[in-house]
């Protein structure tokens, strides 16, 4: 038996690059400052639970599965480093755990994180309405398809290389949906429900309709990891 510690991911704007200051604007402009400092507080106290929960475990020698991660070795570490420099928390966590022995693994093909990162930054570029129109065009007609890529490849290294009782920690967002594509020789152990993270974002757009709903979830987020 394979197992496999998965973390339901929400990305913070250290996480999105170039595009955290168009995902600022917007999410400003339509949610307010309030609301939007609110949801930037609860998604930090979301990674703290995780941080708690990973600080309380053993993690040396496990392997470890990173959304976006197109590299390995002193690469990889390069990468994660820089992330963590930028104010990254999932970075800040990976790092941690890479002090600790665990060991960071390729996890995605760089080509169709290029291309759906590419999709990404000509939308949010893009500069009259028209522009930005045929852009989430353009998106929206190969999204499913990366995803479906991404989601593929992703559990085809995680089979090959998760030993036989082993245990790995993959870190991937909620709209991922590894956890179907691996064999069934591997046990997921989920410590966030991915169902509520992915409605948490879902309902952030409507939180003046859905606001108990979203502060309820948000209450989830945010509390201790329990196994």
């Amino acid at each position: 038996m394979r197992t496999i510690i998965y973390a339901p991911i929400i990305h913070t704007s250290a996480d999105l690059g170039s595009l955290s200051k168009e995902v600022k604007k917007r999410g400003l402009a339509s949610l307010g400052e309030e609301v939007w400092e609110k949801h930037q507080k609860t998604i930090a106290g979301f990674w703290d639970s995780l941080m708690d929960y990973f600080g309380s475990i053993d993690v040396k020698e496990m392997n470890i599965y990173q959304d976006g991660m197109v590299g390995e070795d002193e690469i990889g570490k390069a990468i994660i480093e820089a992330g963590a420099m930028n104010g990254s928390k999932n970075h800040e966590l990976v790092l941690s755990l890479i002090k600790r022995g665990a060991i960071l693994v390729k996890t995605e093909d760089f080509k169709l994180v290029k291309e759906e990162r590419d999709r990404l930054v000509a939308l949010t570029e893009a500069k009259t309405l028209m522009l930005k129109l045929i852009a989430f065009l353009k998106y929206k007609m190969v999204k499913n398809r990366l995803l479906n890529q991404r989601d593929k490849f992703i559990a085809g290294r995680i089979d090959k290389t998760l030993g036989q009782g082993e245990t790995g920690i993959l870190f991937m967002g909620a709209y991922h949906n590894v956890k179907s594509r691996l064999p069934k020789d591997i046990q997921v152990a989920e410590i966030k429900d991915t169902g509520k993270v992915r409605e948490y974002q879902e309902l952030l757009p409507f939180y003046g309709k859905k606001k108990e709903q979203f502060e309820e979830l948000g209450r989830y987020l945010i509390s201790k990891v329990v196994v």
